[in-house]
């Protein structure tokens, strides 16, 4: 089944396991090792952190976010060695300003903006500046539901609560591999008429009868799935492992597929949503999945700086095929 990666839940795993921090019981370390850190006090110290956040002004967080990036980038040689490649190599295709540095304080923002939208989403909802809303209110009154896909860009997250302010949307997400951070995760995520389901074959079963009823579905489209539930296309010129899974779902019953973007204004100024119809997808599922990234890129090309370039897109999971030979 396909498993698109949480970029959030994956984030938080990497800087908790960095160096071991992914062990259970205790930590000594300090002088003569008497210091003892104790892992389970990792879930309180995060939800203390949200906690923080949430009673924080936007500006001041996306400040904080911007610097975590530039951590991040500076500090970690794999972090860099997947950030600048990827982004350069797009902007030099396309022939636009090369802005490394705003790019990376972008996807510190990235993170510190979900977070915030996840505390805050009364406040977050005042700060959307919507485009293009008839698009989605003609797709959603063809009755046949709504496929909404949300690339890692800008703040998406705030994407999904727009649209529960009218209707019901049923998200597929993939749950860590600790309960501890799932569980804040979840209850961060929560809110009324969103309903999150795991990416398994219940979670699929789930979005199928919420299309029947007429409701939109969420899916994160830029992520790697898993070994076999994937096909390899271009993607920004590069042979990229990608899911036909929307397509599946959306011809089922001729469902609208709608590409949402969330592209960051100034520094506290919130976002300006953007909503795109997209042509039906193919039922052939390597032109469906080459189609989808096309407008993959249109998404990201309308903000590149605010994309998640840390994302390793071209990875080859386990169990897959091995890309064509270009």
């Amino acid at each position: 089944m396909n498993r698109p990666a949480s970029c959030l839940n994956s984030a938080i795993s990497a800087i908790l396991s960095e160096k071991g921090l992914s062990h259970q019981g205790e930590l000594k370390f300090g002088p003569d090792r008497r210091i003892e850190y104790h892992w389970g006090v990792r879930k309180p110290l995060l939800k203390l952190s949200l906690t923080i956040i949430a009673a924080l002004p936007l500006a001041l967080v996306q400040v904080i976010g911007a610097c975590m990036g530039l951590v991040a980038y500076v500090g970690s040689q794999q972090y860099r060695s997947l950030f600048r490649p990827q982004y350069e190599a797009v902007v030099s295709a396309h022939k636009l300003p090369f802005k490394l540095w705003r790019a990376v304080r972008a996807s510190g923002m990235l993170f510190s903006d979900s977070l915030w939208i996840w505390r805050n989403p009364q406040k977050a909802l005042k700060l959307v500046e919507v485009h293009n809303w008839d698009v989605v209110e003609v797709a959603i009154n063809e009755s046949h539901g709504l496929v909404m896909l949300t690339p890692h860009l800008g703040g998406f997250e705030i994407i999904p609560r727009v649209l529960a302010q009218h209707f019901p949307a049923t998200i597929l997400y993939r749950p860590s591999r600790q309960d501890w951070l799932n569980e804040v995760v979840e209850e961060g995520r929560a809110y009324p008429n969103m309903h999150f389901v795991p990416t398994n074959l219940h979670g699929v079963r789930q979005m199928t009868r919420a299309l029947n009823r007429g409701e939109a579905i969420g899916i994160l489209p830029d992520q790697v799935p898993s070994g076999g539930e994937g096909v390899w296309v271009p993607f920004f010129g590069r042979p990229a492992y990608t899911t036909p899974l929307p397509a599946r779902l959306a011809n089922r019953n001729n469902t609208p597929v709608v590409m949402f973007t969330a592209k960051r204004k100034g520094i506290g100024e919130g976002w300006v949503m953007q909503a795109t119809r997209l042509a039906p997808l193919s039922e052939d599922a390597n032109i469906a999945a080459a189609e989808l990234n096309v407008a993959i890129e249109n998404a990201v090309l309308v903000a590149p700086e605010q994309f998640i370039w840390s994302y390793n897109r071209y990875k080859h999971p386990a169990g897959a095929e091995l890309p064509p030979r270009n």
